[in-house]
């Protein structure tokens, strides 16, 4: 069915994954998540619009990198940071959950999302201040992150929130023991900077993130635990402002979500991920987002072996990411967006279908 769709854009994204919820809502008899998701998809269809207007009167406009596709060029001057719009809502929603409930799994990941926020926001601010399309060094980028990700996995399992048995199915768990130290904080920095690199085509970051965060909600959902209903409903309310969103991010893009929303979605997937038990799901849903992040590594790896050994570096991809390969050979922007989200959609089955059969 979906390979039949000759273009998979927006409206098809948002008619699949609306319809999935109601299934989702109906077979497990709850409707206050696909409630949440359209209260959110709404708020961040009204945030968006009307944050559209501030950003272009105080002028937050996209600046493109020289080295990028030179069809690239067309976007300078979009309006960026509109991650403001998106994250700003849920963290006053986690905000009110976690006052009411007084959760410490709640207020760890509220403190976790602001940091890579903050992160975020201060990157892209720079960049615009610069003119630049960085603003934070890698290494400034990457030392911020590391400290919120230690504090987060240091205080969480100070408190007994992380588990080191990883979740397989219900009969089967595997001991990472210390090891989920390590694992932990690939998983929170990881995704985070997988995301964020994956943010470099219209809507494809913010679509892939809708899918996501569908799944996640769907696999704790199907965990039955009372306690961990809240981040169901909080991954529902973050696929809502991520397909609310992708109205506008969506090609051609009227605003971008820059690092203030790719770094924060990263973090809350990685962290709910994390405080849920769900690590293993989470890496076959962000499939996309791995891969992404993976074809930058092998083509810097590569590069610098190659360059080593025969004093001239070659490149697997024509560029990394890898959504710019595919647009270096000549296919269109929309297509591969269209096609990422499709591969994602499956993943998502399958990391579900894994977790029902297995």
């Amino acid at each position: 069915m979906i390979g039949k769709i000759k273009e998979f854009n927006f409206k098809s994204l948002l008619i699949l994954n609306t319809f999935a919820l109601i299934v989702t809502s109906y077979f497990f008899n709850n409707f206050i998540c696909i409630g949440v998701y359209t209260l959110f998809f709404f708020i961040s269809l009204f945030i968006t619009k009307k944050g559209l207007r501030i950003i272009k009167k105080l002028n937050l406009l996209q600046n493109i990198r020289s080295e990028g596709p030179a069809n690239h060029f067309k976007k300078i001057n979009t309006p960026t940071m509109g991650g403001i719009f998106m994250i700003i809502p849920f963290l006053i929603f986690l905000l009110i959950i976690t006052i009411n409930s007084s959760s410490p799994k709640l207020l760890l990941l509220l403190f976790t999302i602001f940091g890579f926020f903050f992160t975020g926001f201060l990157d892209d601010y720079l960049s615009i201040k610069n003119r630049k399309n960085t603003g934070l060094k890698s290494k400034e980028k990457f030392f911020l992150q590391s400290i919120i990700s230690i504090i987060f996995i240091f205080l969480a399992y100070e408190n007994d929130l992380i588990n080191p048995l990883i979740t397989i199915t219900e009969s089967w768990e595997i001991d990472t023991s210390i090891f989920i130290f390590p694992i932990s904080f690939l998983l929170l920095v990881g995704i985070s900077n997988s995301v964020n690199l994956t943010d470099g085509l219209d809507g494809l970051a913010a679509g892939c993130s809708g899918i996501v965060f569908y799944g996640l909600g769907t696999e704790i959902l199907m965990k039955e635990q009372k306690e961990l209903f809240v981040f169901s409903v909080l991954c529902y309310a973050m696929s809502g402002i991520c397909l609310g969103f992708l109205k506008y991010n969506s090609y051609p893009a009227k605003i971008f979500m820059g690092d203030t929303g790719s770094l924060s979605i990263g973090a809350i997937l990685g962290s709910i991920a994390l405080l849920t038990n769900s690590v293993f799901t989470l890496s076959i849903f962000s499939g996309i987002f791995i891969v992404e992040s993976l074809s930058v590594m092998i083509q810097v790896v590569i590069f610098k072996i190659t360059k080593k050994l025969f004093h001239r570096g070659k490149r697997i991809f024509l560029m990394a990411p890898l959504h710019h390969h595919f647009e270096l050979k000549g296919v269109k922007e929309q297509k591969i967006v269209g096609n990422f989200w499709k591969i994602n959609i499956l993943l998502v089955i399958l990391g579900i279908v894994l977790k029902i059969n297995l």
